[in-house]
């Protein structure tokens, strides 16, 4: 993100339990997540908000379906 490289360690879920696709292949699934700071990564821009908060939070949630 926005020129920096870290390495993220993601939590798994499952494999699923195999399934067949439409063309009868096996396929399995997994689900992984992970949350990162935006900031450690060079993006800090934020702006103030009237009600006293922020507009963008800090933590970004990564959720991939493989």
């Amino acid at each position: 993100m926005h020129g920096v490289t870290k390495p993220v360690t993601f939590a798994v879920e499952g494999p699923s339990a195999p399934g067949k696709d439409p063309f009868g292949n096996t396929r399995i699934g997994l689900p992984a997540t992970t949350k990162i700071n935006r900031r450690h990564f060079g993006l800090a821009w934020n702006a103030a908000l009237e009600t006293g908060g922020v507009l963008i939070g800090e933590d970004v949630q990564l959720v991939l379906d493989v």
